[in-house]
């Protein structure tokens, strides 16, 4: 007798519950935006929440921004497909944050920044600073259009959802909050959505686990196909090993140094001292986050060795997380992880917004026209934040529409050439008294060349792109300074130590 053709189970579906969970997170973010709008009456309460935001708080918004909807899915998808090799990587945050709490958040907090370029110009002068902050907003204009598309093309697959609802979803509500409650809304917001995030995964986990036969199970099976395998004791600089991974934390430096998104969080509290803290908050919520993560890809992959008709042939790795919630989990919990990868995504999008527009009003607009009114400043961010909603949600519409996905991707390539550059330029400023603007102009020029002979030319893995970024700028960099005259000295990172941290001059 021939043994029966297997039959794969090919749909799933959202019910009335899964959308009921989903209309009170979204209901939920709006009546959010409504009432911190009537707390923004100034740029600073607009950008820096008018620096009232807890500790506690601002670690979790960091977490937030951080954790886009592309990692909500893609980790758990690459657990499922490979192992635990990349969870070393999800841990330099734990090791730098040392680093940005004692050698640069003293500049950002003591000279009482809104952007984090007005230090290269007070350290270099106006084009190092017009550079870097030109270099931040085109690069996340390309970043906020992938984060809005791929997820929606995820949750269209497995969701019955159209790409185009989910992209006007998140694109039209989160525009709307950030544009009404600025920082203040975005912060908050963010720390609802972590909380929906990480209830959805751990929900998500918790089933898996419990369907393949408990923790035991879970574990024995895992070890016996390979699944744990974390570090990788090779000197191969092709593959992810141990070492590669983590010489690659040198490109965290780019975003907890020289982003504007991030280093605008650590402004919104009332204090160095909390701003500290909320480095550390991130940077420890990353351990069990991460546990969390791997654990789920790995459970995955157990649930569908032991249940192999309950996945369909045609989903894509990077969806295998939607798929197993919505085909699997009881209603109403669908509605929840769902929610989870909507507020991974908007977390994000909503800080890049906020962020983009303050770039734009301090880098460019107050630096040009300082003698303009605030409140009328005010108002421009409010339209330029809208703006920005409306560019980026069109942005992703059309890609949903021509299938121009791969070509983002280039264009986001090109972008995060300037990524170590600019992780550099803080790093020369801070560390070297002999850097000046035209050597830091020329470092980092030379950063973006050697990311893209590297990147183009050589075989090196990703994780080193970012460190070689970095070494070039601050080496080629701190060379061609001494072409020039020497720069300003007085905002550089050796004063402030020699001071002890004291006021900076």
């Amino acid at each position: 007798m021939s043994e029966a053709p297997q039959v794969f189970r090919e749909t799933a579906a959202f019910h009335y519950p899964d959308y009921v969970v989903l209309s009170l997170y979204f209901v939920s973010l709006l009546w959010m935006g409504f009432y911190f709008a009537k707390r923004g009456k100034s740029t600073r309460d607009f950008f820096l929440a008018g620096q009232r935001i807890p500790w506690w708080a601002a670690g979790l918004s960091i977490f937030g921004t951080q954790l886009s909807a592309i990692t909500f899915m893609a980790v758990p998808a690459k657990t499922y497909a490979t192992d635990w090799t990349y969870f070393m990587s999800s841990m330099g945050i734990v090791a730098i944050a040392p680093v940005v709490i004692y050698l640069y958040l003293p500049f950002y907090r003591q000279l009482n920044l809104t952007s984090a370029y007005e230090y290269l110009e007070r350290r270099f002068n106006v084009g190092v600073r017009w550079l870097g902050s030109l270099a931040y907003m085109l690069l996340q204009m390309g970043r906020m259009s992938v984060v809005l598309f791929l997820p929606a093309v995820a949750l269209a697959t497995v969701t019955g959802m159209s790409v185009y609802t989910s992209i006007l979803l998140m694109g039209v509500t989160t525009t709307i909050y950030t544009v009404l409650g600025g920082m203040e809304a975005v912060i908050w917001t963010d720390v609802m959505q972590v909380f929906v995030l990480a209830g959805g995964a751990i929900v998500a986990l918790a089933f898996a686990v419990l369907q393949v036969g408990g923790l035991g199970a879970f574990l024995a099976m895992g070890q016996a196909d390979g699944k744990f395998q974390t570090f990788v004791m090779s000197w191969d600089y092709t593959q992810p090993a141990t070492w590669v991974i983590v010489l690659g934390y040198f490109a965290l430096l780019a975003p907890y140094t020289a982003d504007q998104t991030i280093v605008q969080r650590y402004m919104t509290t009332r204090s160095e001292k909390d701003s500290a803290r909320g480095i550390w908050t991130n940077a420890l919520l990353s351990i069990p986050s991460t546990l969390i993560f791997f654990s789920l890809g790995t459970a995955l992959y157990c649930f569908y060795e032991t249940h192999p008709s309950h996945l369909n042939p045609n989903i894509k790795t990077d969806a295998i997380l939607p798929w197993f919630v919505v085909s699997e989990l009881p209603a109403g919990i669908p509605g929840l992880v769902v929610a989870g990868i909507f507020a991974a995504s908007m977390s994000t999008l909503s800080s890049i917004m906020n962020s983009v527009a303050a770039a734009l009003v301090t880098d460019f607009g107050k630096r040009l026209r300082p003698a303009v009114a605030d409140l009328t400043w005010l108002r421009i961010a409010r339209a330029l934040t809208l703006m920005l909603g409306v560019l980026v949600t069109g942005a992703s519409l059309i890609m949903a529409t021509y299938d121009i996905a791969s070509m983002w991707d280039q264009w986001n390539k090109i972008l995060g050439l300037f990524g170590g550059g600019l992780a550099g330029l803080f790093m020369l400023g801070i560390f070297s008294k002999r850097a000046n603007g035209p050597g830091a102009l020329i470092g980092a020029a030379a950063s973006a060349a050697a990311m893209y002979l590297v990147e183009e030319h050589t075989q090196i893995h990703f994780f080193l792109y970012g460190t070689v970024g970095v070494v070039t700028c601050v080496a080629v960099g701190y060379a061609a300074s001494f072409l020039f005259p020497k720069g300003k000295s007085v905002l550089d990172g050796l004063t402030l130590f020699t001071r002890k941290r004291s006021r900076l001059p």
